[in-house]
């Protein structure tokens, strides 16, 4: 065949191509292709785009189509390992639901577990041991109404285990109350009552000053926690004259540093000190977390950093002896006194009155309520050596201090006061819920609140400022 006739017929058959093809780029008929003359050839443009196969489309759909397939069998695997399982679940909440039947039953009914009489049982024969002492020691109208209550709470705890007709927190509370009367048969000194008239003859607190001190730390407005006072011991102190500022200078939670001023006017004046340095650290396991300490006689008392420990520091000796409170105590900003305003890590309270040095705090036990331990230094060691349980919420408290062997219970009224709304006495264990006695205030926040049974003031550290009220019994 003649070569003009070749490229004639493959130029009719890439047009006739084109004609079949061309709906990809558009064209629904045959077009018109321009050729020109060279020697004796007719030469056309060909373009070949318009068949080329879209590969890289193609891989990528076949890529998605791959990974739906692999999606939807995981689904189906997943399904199937449902439906294996499903059954053996059902079995296992079955088996959980019959099991717990039985204590949702007590729940509702008010009761607990034999392993709750059980406790319960225990404290009570600890309680008779206590009581069967006094009894020994000295017999009296109150040990002998403490005997005969006692024998029959325990047969009231018989009937529990054999009836479960009693509800177990009224045998709580009758407990806890017994507990308390024991113990306040047994906590005052025999010349107490005559040595401190004041506490027995006149009862409560009847009447608070208006602040007869008013002045800002020496420290400044900006360590808004820690605690002040007098000297609270009584004779044989080289600083029973002595007023002292305690302030919390890390994160206003801790610190390990005591200031001493020889004289009120001393105090007065931010002359003449001496700072006392009790921990070399302020997380050292000496130093002092919260705001509550008390200088009585030669020591300083204090919350031991991050544990249930009471310290007490010896200003003679330089030495910390320490006591572990007694029961699960709350620490490290458990329970703290919150009420309107928490105040961080006040979670034990280190108090003194006219028999000594007490520790305010709240336990597990307690379910947070305040507890009352007094402590007892014997030359030698410290000792927890009285606990009492208060019915009043820790959390719901701004402060606390103790007066004749009264717990006094503060919460917060406005920004200009404080309101002593609550008693305890330690000696009857018997509540006052109705006092109102106000605590004017400076600053919005009472860090801490502790009396002196030298001079029967009580002393508040207010967001920095110092004051001191007189207390009228």
């Amino acid at each position: 065949m003649a070569p003009t006739m070749f490229l004639l017929l493959l130029a009719l058959c890439a047009v006739s191509f084109n004609q079949k093809f061309a709906h990809s780029e558009g064209a629904s008929q045959a077009q018109r292709v321009s050729g020109k003359q060279r020697g004796e050839a007719c030469v056309c443009p060909f373009n070949s785009s318009a068949w080329v196969f879209p590969t890289l489309k193609y891989e990528r759909v076949q890529r998605t189509v791959e990974g739906c397939e692999e999606a939807i069998e995981n689904q189906e695997n997943q399904v199937m390992l449902s439906s294996e399982r499903l059954p053996q679940m059902q079995a296992l909440l079955q088996n959980l639901s019959a099991r717990l039947e039985p204590y949702l039953y007590l729940r509702k009914a008010g009761l607990h577990s034999a392993l709750w009489l059980s406790t319960l049982g225990q404290e009570l024969k600890k309680l008779e041991g206590d009581i069967s002492l006094l009894h020994s020691q000295g017999e009296s109208k109150e040990t002998k109404t403490l005997s005969a209550e006692t024998r029959q709470l325990r047969i009231d705890v018989e009937k529990m285990y054999h009836f479960d007709t009693i509800n177990m927190k009224t045998i709580k509370e009758k407990l806890r109350y017994l507990k308390n009367r024991a113990e306040s048969c047994r906590s005052f000194p025999k010349d107490f009552h005559g040595k401190y008239s004041h506490c027995t003859t006149k009862g409560l607190i009847s009447n608070i000053s208006s602040p007869v001190v008013t002045k800002i730390s020496p420290f400044g407005k900006s360590l808004i926690s820690g605690s002040w006072g007098k000297q609270a011991g009584q004779g044989g102190s080289r600083d029973s004259d002595s007023y002292w500022v305690q302030p919390l200078a890390s994160a206003n939670n801790w610190g390990n540093t005591l200031r001493l001023y020889p004289s009120y006017e001393k105090f007065m004046a931010s002359a003449g000190h001496r700072d006392v340095t009790f921990a070399p650290t302020i997380s050292h396991k000496d130093a002092n977390e919260g705001p509550n300490g008390v200088l009585y006689g030669d020591a300083f008392y204090y919350h031991c950093y991050r544990t249930a420990d009471v310290c007490r520091y010896n200003l003679t000796s330089g030495t910390v002896a320490r006591v572990t409170l007694p029961g699960d105590v709350g620490f490290n900003n458990k329970f703290p006194y919150c009420y309107y305003d928490c105040r961080p890590y006040s979670d034990v309270d280190l108090e003194a009155d006219e028999t000594g040095v007490w520790a305010l705090y709240a336990t597990m036990g307690s379910h947070g309520n305040l507890v009352v331990s007094r402590l007892q230094w014997d030359g030698a060691a410290l000792n927890v050596t009285h606990t009492w349980e208060t019915h009043v919420f820790k959390k719901a408290v701004s402060n606390a201090f103790m007066a004749c062997g009264v717990l006094y219970a503060t919460r917060y009224a406005d920004e200009s006061k404080e309101e002593v709304f609550y008693a305890f006495d330690t000696g009857t264990g018997a509540e006052d819920h109705a006092l109102a006695l106000p605590l004017e205030k400076v600053a919005k926040g009472a860090a801490s609140v502790s009396y002196n049974p030298v001079d029967r003031q009580i002393y508040m550290y207010n967001d920095g400022y110092l004051l001191a009220y007189q207390a009228v019994f």
